[in-house]
């Protein structure tokens, strides 16, 4: 059996400064230094350690703004890992769209007001976006394609008063792994190295 909500209990536990407020992103086939070209982005150090990007994320938003955007890549197998937190450039059409170009991207989001975005791209077509929140609501060229998956990993797809709103966060990650293959476990986020740098904002 794949993934489930349940494999993922462990983030807000294990990493409560990143489950508070994360973007995280998946993308196929690129390099780290690949995507933050892609990105143009400037280097800015290494960190080891998800919770350890906290105080440099910080430190970037306060030098500038929402003028460049913090972000934290590391290779896993095949994929790299952006890892922002308290960001949210994996959720912008103009940053996402030209990044998944000939490649996969799954992105999912979340800020300490519980908004939050799932996306899925394929070579820059939006296959899927819905709020974990509330995935009866989807959009993108295949909005009913993963219901069934849906389903197994633990959204509740039910719309009536009783539908259940538990483990919607983690349900994304057993999404984001069915898309992706990758298997996120908190020793492998707490001992990654990231390759940290700022982004320009798309349009900013």
């Amino acid at each position: 059996m794949g993934a489930t909500a349940s494999d993922y209990t462990w983030f807000s536990d294990r990493l409560p400064g990143l489950a508070e407020a994360y973007c995280l992103t998946l993308v196929k086939g690129l390099t780290p230094a690949g995507l933050l070209d892609r990105l143009g982005a400037r280097y800015q150090c290494r960190v080891t350690g998800a919770e350890a990007l906290l105080d440099p994320a910080h430190q970037a938003w306060e030098e500038h703004e929402s003028d460049r955007m913090f972000v934290a890549v590391t290779a896993i197998g095949e994929w790299v890992l952006v890892v922002e937190p308290n960001g949210y450039l994996g959720t912008l059409d103009k940053a996402i769209i030209p990044l998944s170009k000939g490649t996969r991207l799954v992105s999912h989001f979340r800020n300490v007001n519980a908004v939050d975005h799932f996306f899925w791209l394929d070579d820059g077509d939006l296959r899927l976006h819905f709020e974990p929140l509330f995935p009866t609501s989807r959009d993108g060229s295949d909005p009913d394609g993963l219901v069934e998956v849906m389903r197994q990993v633990g959204f509740d797809l039910s719309e009536d008063d009783d539908a259940s709103y538990e483990l919607h966060t983690e349900a994304a990650f057993a999404l984001a792994e069915h898309l992706t293959g990758v298997r996120l476990t908190p020793e492998l986020l707490e001992t990654a190295t990231y390759i940290c740098g700022t982004a320009p904002a798309p349009g900013g």
